[in-house]
């Protein structure tokens, strides 16, 4: 396999019906829907900029010109959300899921455009670009925070952008609305076994919506929640439950957050649009799905 090549003919065989037709006439190489996704994920994966692409891919142009307008699109939403119910289908899909997030700090070349920060960027749809283009002044300096839900085995099922000064905690409900895997018959299934997350996630609102899905919630209480209820009496409620062994699983997505920073271009964000950006992580899931596919029997 070139070093330019990504994706194994199973892999790709997986994806290629789902894509945009090529453009163009016959027998120009840039036209190739293969090559324009090689060229996308090779610029992610080296971090440089669109117009240092090697000319195998041909006219860098042409590679962005695909990649924004897929991004624009869903495309590659459709793509996991496809590639997802198929997994779901073989009983590849753990449904002990994990939450959690990790911050991209954004370098100068995503950050020179105006923003209207304050507003808020948990946008609904892959179109809908926030008012910040999810970049906000965190601790470390101007970033983005990556949110995602994965299944048992790490890999993606959903994943959000906000600001890299946003709570996880908040980003919870979205990231749940947004879990729609579907099946053959019936409707699609929205409701995992249970949801593993650090002590960020600990709140009454998101243990209420666990309790009131039948989800199990296996989150530990910090130690101010659990002073704060002991303080309270019998109207503290009961001591919360804790899973010790099944919460030793959660660092399934702390080992995705490994993998997706293996791209340069996604452990640090070029990106002006929030989009764009997080169609490479969709487009990083897609890849993590693929393998998982390709390597059933």
């Amino acid at each position: 396999m070139s070093r330019f090549q990504m994706l194994s003919d199973a892999q790709w065989s997986l994806i290629e019906e789902m894509l945009p037709r090529p453009t163009g006439r016959k027998g120009r190489p840039f036209s190739d829907a293969r090559t324009m996704v090689e060229g996308i994920v090779y610029r992610y994966r080296c971090g440089i900029a669109w117009r240092d692409l090697p000319e195998a891919f041909g006219p860098w142009q042409t590679v962005w010109t695909w990649h924004h307008r897929m991004a624009a699109e869903g495309t590659w939403d459709k793509v996991l959300a496809k590639l997802t119910a198929a997994a779901d289908a073989e009983g590849l899909v753990d449904w002990s899921l994990s939450v959690d997030s990790t911050i991209a700090r954004a370098h100068q070349h995503a950050t020179n455009t105006k923003r209207l920060t304050g507003a808020g960027s948990n946008y609904t749809s892959p179109a809908d670009e926030p008012p910040d283009h999810a970049v906000g002044r965190s601790r470390g300096g101007l970033s983005t925070k990556i949110h995602q839900l994965v299944d048992g085995n790490g890999l993606p099922l959903v994943a959000l952008l906000t600001a890299g000064q946003a709570g996880d905690s908040p980003m919870f409900l979205p990231l749940m609305e947004r879990l729609r895997v579907a099946r053959p018959l019936g409707r699609p299934r929205t409701r995992p076994d249970a949801v593993r997350g650090d002590k960020a996630y600990s709140s009454r609102a998101i243990r209420g919506h666990l309790r009131s899905r039948g989800i199990k919630a296996v989150i530990p209480e910090p130690s101010d929640q659990q002073g704060h209820r002991k303080r309270r009496g019998s109207r503290g409620g009961r001591p919360v439950g804790l899973d010790a062994a099944d919460y030793r699983n959660r660092n399934v997505i702390e080992r995705r957050y490994c993998q997706i920073k293996q791209w340069r271009g996604l452990a640090t964000r070029y990106d002006k649009l929030a989009i764009v950006y997080r169609a490479a992580v969709i487009l990083n899931a897609v890849i993590a799905w693929t393998r998982q596919l390709s390597d059933t029997p």
